[in-house]
């Protein structure tokens, strides 16, 4: 058989170093999915698009490297949008790649076309790093490399090429592609900065480090810096498990607590590493800092968006290094220890003084029986809230959809991840969620995944309910039908359970001593924590 542009752009992906693709196959992208098959590559095929681009991200964010997501032209490609969304706020590296109508058509000037758009492209032009039209064959290997260099590049993101059916059918003139360069782009802070954040730094009397998702690739350099300054460490929600959680200088991630937002607002110097404080991390803009603040951000558009800074443009892993090797180390008087100490003791203290009996048994009994270093997967849910803020990672990568807030992202997150990890992985989703991934109970029991389900059945869009009732009054379109999700599962030939909060613990560990998928249903109605920025303007 005559080599062709499906093969060209798979060989290509192989020589970058592509070991696991996900998505669907399409009309106009079939000569793309035929070349697999004559591939070393795995293909793990999802039922929706946008699962795919959920399943792309996970697999993306635990192996720190670029996942590709093949998918087909119009509605194939545009339901990706939403996993693209939350690749791009998450630092996700996923590489999209799209068919497109015959290159006769692009641009609209015929018409007639089947999944024709006019300009597909600019549907993704501001949510992807970078967007391209591949117009030959012989532009394939060099437009890839370049997408994959740009994707993990800081910021890390999606990216997205485009290649019309004609140019994927066309015979390749090209020989096999047996090795493509590249090279990211390394982002190194500006000496001048870096020496006066170590001035400040080294001036201050209460230094305090808020560590965010761009510092999870710098977490050995953070921990040296942390312990050199002896500077307590609050993590962001998105930033969880690049800092020891039990460390004595480990202030956790109670970012929707007043108490934390007093803590980081006091601090004379807040090194803020990989995060724009943007509105969750800055408590809803409650937090006012009365010291200085030193920015470190590999996107610029992030760079003191939100609050002045001393702003260090650069990769986390680079600035940080550069900071500990710079600061002086401090004797340990175990003073920063014991305002952490005072911190924790006053969130715990505010909480105990809510009725969140069910809320902790039910978060306690998860974590019981989640093994250590386990990746877990949280969707929009309020379990998922908790987790945010309460969640011991103990050593597993911790990934949820905080940072565009779309439904749907745990399981489909969580098969990506499965692909890439020799354990379980846990997955938890709320009934509502639930359903946008329903569908992937097929893809796990397919592949044998090893995950894990959380479903927390609460009769509806839980969260949503508690937000219209404390603004309305009442909730309006939260109430939801669902299916027996026990059987269901069971339907797909995944085993199932229907727990309680007395029994979760012992059915989530019975459920990750498997080999294969398994689903643990909890009807339970959880509340949120009262919120505290509302109550400090």
């Amino acid at each position: 058989m005559t080599r062709n542009g499906g093969d060209v752009v798979v060989e290509t992906l192989e020589a970058l170093g592509a070991h696991t693709v996900f998505g669907i196959p399409g009309q106009h992208a079939l000569a793309l999915f035929d070349a697999l098959r004559r591939s070393e590559l795995r293909y793990v095929g999802s039922r929706t698009e946008v699962n795919a681009a959920f399943a792309a991200d996970g697999h993306a964010r635990i192996t720190g490297s670029v996942t590709p997501l093949l998918v087909s032209t119009g509605p194939g490609a545009l339901q990706t949008l939403a996993g693209l969304q939350e690749s791009a706020a998450g630092s996700a590296p996923v590489l999209g790649i799209s068919s497109q109508i015959p290159s006769a058509g692009l641009g609209g000037g015929r018409g007639g076309y089947l999944h024709e758009l006019t300009d597909q492209l600019a549907s993704f032009r501001d949510v992807v790093k970078h967007a391209r039209v591949v117009r030959h064959v012989s532009q394939i290997p060099s437009a890839l490399a370049e997408a994959w260099e740009i994707a993990l590049t800081a910021p890390f993101g999606p990216v997205w090429l485009e290649i019309p059916q004609d140019v994927l059918l066309a015979p390749a003139s090209v020989p096999p592609v047996t090795s493509v360069s590249w090279s990211p782009r390394e982002l190194h802070p500006r000496a001048e900065l870096v020496a006066e954040a170590v001035r400040l730094l080294d001036g201050a009397q209460r230094p305090v480090i808020l560590a965010g998702g761009g510092a999870l690739r710098a977490s050995g350099e953070l921990l040296e810096l942390a312990e050199k300054l002896r500077a307590p460490v609050v993590t962001t929600f998105g930033g969880k498990g690049n800092f020891p959680w039990e460390h004595p200088l480990s202030a956790q991630s109670w970012l929707e607590d007043w108490h934390t937002t007093e803590f980081l607002a006091g601090a004379d110097v807040l090194l803020v590493v990989g995060s724009g404080l943007g509105e969750l991390s800055s408590n809803y803009r409650a937090f006012r800092p009365r010291g200085a603040v030193v920015q470190i951000e590999a996107d610029l558009g992030k760079l003191e968006s939100n609050y002045p800074a001393l702003g260090i443009h650069a990769d986390a892993r680079h600035a940080v290094r550069a900071l500990a090797s710079g600061v002086t180390a401090r004797a340990v008087d175990g003073a920063a220890e014991e305002r952490v100490l005072g911190l924790l003791a006053s969130v715990r203290e505010r909480l105990t003084a809510q009725d969140l009996g069910l809320e902790w048994q039910v978060l306690d009994a998860v974590r019981a029986a989640v093994p250590d270093g386990t990746p877990t997967c949280w969707d929009m849910t309020i379990l998922a809230y908790w987790s945010w803020s309460a969640w011991d990672p103990r050593g597993g990568a911790q990934f949820s959809a905080q940072g565009s807030g779309g439904l749907g992202y745990g399981f489909p997150a969580a098969l990506g991840v499965a692909a890439a990890v020799d354990g379980p992985v846990l997955a938890v989703s709320g009934d509502g969620g639930a359903m946008y991934g329903i569908s992937e109970l097929a893809t796990a029991a397919q592949h044998g995944s090893r995950v894990v389900w959380l479903i927390v059945d609460d009769g509806g869009y839980g969260i949503l309910r508690e937000y219209m009732t404390d603004a309305f009054g009442q909730a309006t379109g939260t109430e939801l039908a669902r299916p027996d999700f026990v059987a269901l599962a069971g339907a797909f030939g995944v085993p199932a359970t229907r727990s309680t909060p007395e029994s979760l613990r012992e059915d989530l560990a019975k459920a990750f001593a498997g080999d294969g998928p398994h689903v643990v249903v909890l009807p339970a109605v959880l509340r949120m924590f009262a919120p505290t920025h509302l109550e400090h303007p």
